[in-house]
């Protein structure tokens, strides 16, 4: 199982019955192929789309129908489509249950960067901040690391997404949460000992004794 795998099937399990759930572009996608049997969930593409499945089979894309950073989508029996104002109207009336966001950096105390990096060029700042403003509860899942440096950072150099904290980051090596506003290591990853996990994590962690490990 990679990476990836590890991550959207970890989030997956924080979905609830009859939630509507906002997933952004790269990692977040994945969620929807993962949803646990029995489950019913709506998926919200913030492009103006309410009933998005899994990602459809090479060939049987349809052109009309993407997520809002242009991927292949599928349509789920009775989706629903609007314009952009009605999806941002149910999004910033806080109408969204969970988002889940990729990340670039989280800081110690739950505070997101995932739109940009400076000095390089960016389509636009998309649906992120009115998502983490907006959504009843911000998930963010994205790898622990990139190119040797930690992603979970004691504080974010890059621009803030919103000053509002997110709720949960599940990393291919962790879950980490932010109860009272302090990074706290919930669970580790098949494989993985919480010394790994404090290696390679740049922010302070809150440690219990017994740590368990994710299930996926």
């Amino acid at each position: 199982m990679d990476a990836q795998e590890i991550i959207a099937r970890r989030v997956a399990r924080e979905l609830r019955n009859g939630d509507l759930v906002n997933l952004g572009i790269g990692i977040p996608t994945l969620v929807a192929n993962y949803v646990p049997a029995g489950l019913s969930v709506f998926f919200q593409s913030e492009n103006g789309l309410i009933g998005t499945g899994p990602i459809p089979e090479q060939g049987l894309e349809h052109p009309l129908l993407t997520d809002a950073g242009g991927r292949p989508i599928s349509a789920l029996p009775g989706a629903s489509t609007f314009d952009s104002a009605m999806s941002f109207g149910l999004i910033r009336g806080g109408h969204v249950d969970v988002t889940v966001l990729g990340g670039l950096q989280v800081d110690a105390h739950g505070l997101l960067a995932n739109w940009m990096i400076p000095g390089k060029m960016v389509p636009g700042m998309g649906g992120a901040m009115d998502l983490v403003s907006g959504a009843k509860r911000v998930i963010v899942a994205m790898q622990h690391a990139a190119k040797g440096k930690s992603k979970i950072v004691a504080k974010c150099t890059l621009p803030l997404t919103s000053v509002r904290p997110v709720q949960l980051v599940v990393t291919d090596m962790a879950v980490i949460g932010f109860p009272d506003g302090k990074a706290t290591l919930l669970e580790i990853a098949p494989g993985i000992s919480v010394g790994e996990v404090m290696a390679v994590t740049d922010a302070e962690l809150a440690v219990s004794d017994d740590i368990p490990q994710m299930k996926i």
